[in-house]
């Protein structure tokens, strides 16, 4: 105890430190925030006037209504005006952080004699001078925009910071941050106005960035970076490719602007005066430069779209001088509380305007006013070189390049060369973050984050797990109990051994895997680019046409299911593979599988030769040479240490599948070959969402028995699964050749905005279409050749699986995803084969799905 209150009595020495030192530099400051809206309407209220009555210090509030202002002056009270209400006054208290908000009423003039009727006036586009100007600008995108210039190169420095927001002394005085009280010493109070914030992440990163127009180049060479180092719990490339995802360069002239994962209307798109209603305030003076000064503001405040300012150039070529960018609170966006996008360009050549700094910041939290998460990306740009192009063979290679010495930039290199001072506060967060890391407190909390979120418990050179698969159940295995785990990047980055033992009591069986992947570059086995090398050899059951993304099989999540589930594959499987990736997100993958196949459950392997003998089949065994070419133009993905969550762009995703199998090769039962073709889009289409679309087709040469075809992905659990179909049952529908395609559209609160409830909810629409082809060829049609096996049966001879006719199979759904901000609720109906036994034509499903 007595410890324990020395360490207390020292930290408050300290802030007291600190508060003294503050006020002997700076003398008492009051700082005051707060947000004015309407008596009446409670509407936001923007360009109010906010002054410290008796002096000439005052701001004026944003198009949210709010307003930070502050003083080392001696003051007691605060006035408010503003055009048509009435002036306010409120106390305030000397040399204290306080919020003050209030509700303005309008002022009401008596007219004596004189009745004045009339409709609101109407904003209208037609005849509007805001409209023509903003007109004039869309048609001069073209040649503003940076990529018509035939070349140009540049230094850019990015800093991307995150930080604890609205740190109050309630905070700090949690019991649970006894042991880092230390931490508070990197206050911050200057970066987010009225508020403090505590550094808990930075990142810098200096290089050179070249473009060429024709042919179409561009290349990045790093000349340092550094952050925030969390290795030893996440994967930091995994963070900086998600950080990246959410702050992603913002080029006003497009007419979408990626900002969190959603697509938001550039006030300047092709067809913005359909979704915004513009104003000229004024001209101004920026840099000796005369601009108009234009105010915009969202037809529908809770559409993806921004209000803010735009400061255009007083001449001919219209261009872009500055803007500020800001969301209405009414946006249907989730977790963020305050977002502020701000840019400033330059003429870095007679009309050629280039952005010289890029800066977003975000807030976000779950509630208005509690502990919440500052993020800010800052980007600057300078040394502008245009019009000498670079060679064809520079370009060439790699897109983005990280000499060996990228990380190894001393301290003076950075205070040389980066575009700008880092405050106190983000100088000290490389060592506090360094020295967090040392209390065994936040160890310890780390381990049980990483074995909620990742399930796995880390142990040191191994981690065990995954926890969700210690107990799972099934109708054929019964109850099964597993164990298993890993090494991790402390036993060898470049060397992983896995593997895990399981007990089923319904089979009384032992399953079990066994494998390594070896890095044979430089790099670790997750660092991208890849160049691994793999092996395993596993024993474990299948059930037939199911397939998931990021869960595994025997997930106690997934024990319960629907309908009949007694059909089971028990798979031997020897498996070596080689792949291989390449800076431009090419790959291939070479492998060889060998597999051994035995029914199980209720499942058969079963032919009828030609005397009407039937004949069960004990096993088949397969060996295949497979390769995977793979093509995800910039693509970006969260690297996690066993997975990769991508983070979908504009661009495709190809990916082929080459198959060939040679009977009596390696044991192989059958010659056949197996080609397989799928293609997946993001297509943004602001503002009413964006839409995902997969087209898949495939194709078996030769003759195979029916577990070598396509079992279709089907679904009998209660989740809702993207890529397979959710009203199928396991086994449904093979095939040996088919299409299909997969349409899902996200309205992000298009039509859902318009209606009060569900306005207030923050819901969202989904609608989706899947639609499968295909058939089994006369080749492999067991019915005309009795030596394949036949389709599989329920045990009373009622069919269970078919062939798809000439019909294709539909299912379709409309759901309701952002409830509760993370769940997604489907309605599904099923359109045809209905006749088929133990269907349902219509189901509810749902999972979960974060989004901002």
């Amino acid at each position: 105890m007595s410890d324990l209150k020395t360490a207390r009595n020292f930290s408050a020495f300290i802030l007291f430190f600190i508060f003294v030192l503050n006020t002997n530099m700076y003398g008492q400051k009051t700082t005051v925030r707060g947000a004015i809206t309407d008596a009446k309407t409670g509407e936001s209220i923007p360009f109010v006037n906010v002054f410290f009555e008796g002096t000439n210090i005052g701001k004026t509030t944003d198009f949210n209504g709010q307003y930070f202002i502050e003083t080392t002056d001696s003051v007691k009270r605060l006035r408010f005006s503003n055009l048509g209400y009435k002036t306010e006054f409120r106390d305030i208290k000397y040399g204290e952080s306080q919020i003050v908000s209030l509700k303005l009423s309008l002022e009401a003039k008596e007219l004596k004699a004189v009745t004045v009727k009339g409709d609101k006036q109407r904003y209208r586009n037609k005849n509007n001078p805001a409209v023509d100007l903003i007109r004039r600008v869309i048609d001069k995108k073209k040649e503003n925009r940076k990529d018509q210039i035939e070349s140009f190169e540049y230094e850019k420095y990015e800093k991307v910071q995150f930080a604890l927001s609205n740190i109050t002394e309630k905070f700090k005085n949690k019991k649970y941050l006894k042991h880092f009280q230390f931490i508070f010493d990197n206050l911050d109070s200057n970066l987010m106005p009225g508020k403090v914030i505590l550094p808990m992440y930075l990142k810098e990163t200096l290089s050179e960035y070249y473009f060429k127009k024709d042919p179409t180049s561009q290349k990045e060479i790093i000349k340092a970076t550094r952050s925030v180092d969390f290795e030893d719990f996440v994967n930091n490339d995994g963070i900086s490719n998600f950080i990246g995802y959410l702050y992603q360069d913002v080029d006003i002239y497009k007419n979408t602007i990626p900002i969190l994962t959603n697509s938001f209307i550039s006030p300047i798109a092709d067809n913005g005066p359909l979704f915004y209603r513009y104003y000229i305030k004024d001209t101004v003076l920026i840099d000796e430069k005369k601009c108009y000064h234009m105010t915009f503001y969202p037809r529908n405040k809770s559409d993806f779209s921004f209000q803010g300012e735009l400061y255009i150039t007083f001449d001919t070529l219209y261009a872009v001088r500055k803007t500020e960018l800001t969301i209405s609170p009414e946006t249907n966006l989730n977790f963020v509380k305050e977002l502020k996008l701000t840019q400033n360009f330059e003429e870095v050549k007679p009309n050629e305007w280039m952005v010289v700094q890029d800066n977003i910041s975000i807030d976000f939290g779950l509630g208005k006013n509690g502990l919440g998460v500052y993020g800010q990306r800052a980007v600057s740009y300078k040394n502008f070189i245009l019009d000498k192009p670079k060679p064809n063979s520079f370009f060439e290679g790699a897109k983005i390049i990280f000499p060996d010495s990228t990380a190894k930039q001393t301290d003076t290199f950075w205070n040389d060369n980066r575009h700008g001072e880092l405050t106190h506060s983000e100088k000290g967060v490389y060592s506090m973050i360094d020295s967090i890391q040392r209390v065994p407190a936040f160890k310890r909390a780390m381990n049980i984050m990483v074995l909620i979120f990742a399930g796995y418990e880390d142990l040191g050179k191994i981690e065990i797990g995954p926890v969700s698969t210690f107990y799972s159940y099934n109708p054929v295995e019964g109850s099964r109990f597993r164990i298993g785990g890993r090494t991790t990047m402390k036993y060898n980055p470049r060397l992983r051994y896995e593997g895990y033992v399981t007990y089923s009591t319904g089979d009384e069986q032992w399953k079990y895997f066994a494998g390594f992947t070896k890095a044979l570059g430089k790099k670790s086995i997750i660092d991208f680019p890849q160049k691994n090398l793999i092996a395993s050899y596993q024993y474990e059951t299948k059930i037939p046409g199911q397939e998931l993304q990021f869960v595994q099989e025997d997930n106690a999540l997934l024990s319960i299911k629907r309908g009949k589930n007694d059909k089971q594959l028990y798979n031997k499987t020897l498996n070596i593979e080689y792949n291989s990736e390449f800076e431009s997100h090419f790959s291939f993958n070479v492998a060889f599988r060998q597999l051994l196949q035995e029914p199980g459950g209720s499942l058969y392997f079963n032919r009828i030769d030609y005397n009407e003998t039937k004949f069960n089949i004990s096993s088949i065994t397969t060996s295949q040479f497979n390769v995977l070419l793979r093509y995800a133009p910039h693509e970006q993905f969260y690297q996690g240490k066993n997975f990769r969550i991508p983070m979908f762009n504009n661009y495709p995703i190809i990916e082929l599948r080459l198959g060939l199998s040679q009977k009596n090769l390696f044991s192989s039962d059958y010659t056949f070959q197996q080609l397989a073709l799928r293609i997946f889009k993001r297509s943004n289409l602001a503002p009413i969402g964006y839409s995902d679309l997969t087209f898949e087709a495939g194709k078996i040469f030769g003759r195979v028995p029916y577990p070598l075809m396509f079992i279709h992905r089907a679904n009998q659990t209660y989740s809702y699964q993207l890529q397979s179909y959710n009203l199928m049952n396991f086994l449904e529908f093979i095939s040996d050749q088919y299409v299909a395609i997969n349409v899902d559209h996200y309205f992000n609160g298009f039509f859902f905005n318009k209606i009060p409830l569900f306005k207030k909810l923050k819901w969202r629409e989904v609608a989706t279409v899947k639609i499968l082809y295909g058939n089994i060829s006369d080749a492999n049609d067991p019915m005309l050749h009795p030596d394949l096996f036949k389709l599989p049966q329920e045990p009373n001879g009622d069919a269970l699986s078919y062939s798809l006719e000439r019909k294709p199979y539909i299912e379709a759904s409309v759901g309701i995803t952002n409830i509760f901000k993370i769940i997604r609720v489907d309605l599904i109906k099923r359109l045809s084969y209905l006749e088929h036994n133990n269907v349902a034509e219509l189901g509810v499903r749902a999972r979960a799905k974060f989004d901002f």
